[in-house]
């Protein structure tokens, strides 16, 4: 079952209509994630998030640890690759952090990128493999946070009734809100996204060399929408994700502007930049961290 979750995320402190702003740590031991959630939390951000590799740094410990510390802030991944993670651990992670931050998680999930970090442990399956993973994953995490009796049988995962040491069923009701990559204009992908709580939206074939704007996210907008509708999911309180980086000032504002005009609902400022070493990079991080979110 899909459909709208019934959790209440934190109230934007921006001055941008309808946007909320979180920020992506993409280089951070798990202290200083939490030392910069912290900061977030205190600098009016609504969101901070991690990413989740196959092998690494614990994208859930990470968070636990910024769940210790903050009160407010939301926290999340960008993104899970669902389909190479047991849907039942992924479940059974975000409802434990759901409930040591008290209902403050944003998960948002995809196909995954593939590139050496996961090919030396695992092969590429192929993209129609991963797609049907997504599907059937989103579907047993779904199911799990809802609560037992639950079984689903499928082509990559069953699960039978259990009562056996269950998770901790989350604080967001009826599940932690989930965010789906939907790529324009494959009717699969962007159906898909309709079915849960929000879209991060791109194009198919879309690569650094071909940037994705405010007009592309307006098309995204309209194509996704009436596929919503048509699966009897209300429009209101669904989440329209937009991406980018930006300079405190006027400019980021007028910048956010444009894309909550084309219909974003959260600006995510990520910087995936690797350059310059750890320590630069936690402390570039932490600068735009403090400056504030765009709107404010």
């Amino acid at each position: 079952m899909t459909g709208q979750t019934d959790g209440t995320p934190a109230n934007s402190t921006g001055s941008t209509p309808g946007v909320r702003a979180g920020i992506v740590v993409s280089v951070a031991e798990p202290r200083a994630f939490a030392e910069l959630a912290t900061a977030a939390d205190r600098a009016g951000w609504d969101g901070i998030f991690t990413w989740e590799s196959v092998w690494g740094q614990d994208a859930w410990a990470t968070l636990a640890a910024a769940a210790m510390v903050t009160e407010r802030i939301r926290l999340g991944t960008m993104l899970s690759p669902l389909p190479r993670i047991r849907p039942w651990d992924f479940a059974g992670r975000v409802a434990t952090v759901d409930v040591l931050s008290g209902g403050r998680v944003q998960v948002a999930v995809g196909l995954g990128a593939i590139h050496d970090g996961w090919t030396a442990f695992e092969p590429d399956e192929g993209r129609r493999v991963r797609a049907e993973k997504l599907d059937e994953g989103l579907a047993v995490y779904d199911g799990l946070m809802r609560g037992q009796p639950f079984a689903h049988t499928g082509r990559h995962w069953s699960v039978r009734p259990t009562t056996f040491v269950p998770a901790p069923p989350p604080v967001q009701r009826p599940r932690v809100p989930v965010w789906v990559v939907g790529a324009h204009p494959s009717r699969r992908s962007l159906g898909r996204a309709a079915r849960w709580d929000g879209i991060l939206p791109t194009k198919v074939g879309w690569t650094e060399q071909t940037p994705f704007g405010p007009a592309d996210l307006a098309e995204v907008v309209d194509a996704v929408r009436p596929l919503r509708e048509a699966a009897g999911l209300p429009w209101a309180g669904y989440d329209v994700v937009a991406e980018g980086v930006t300079e405190p000032g006027p400019t980021a504002d007028r910048l956010v502007g444009e894309w909550a005009t084309a219909g974003a609902t959260w600006w995510i400022e990520s910087d995936w930049s690797m350059d310059g070493g750890t320590a630069d990079l936690v402390a570039r991080l932490r600068r735009r961290i403090e400056a504030g979110p765009p709107g404010r």
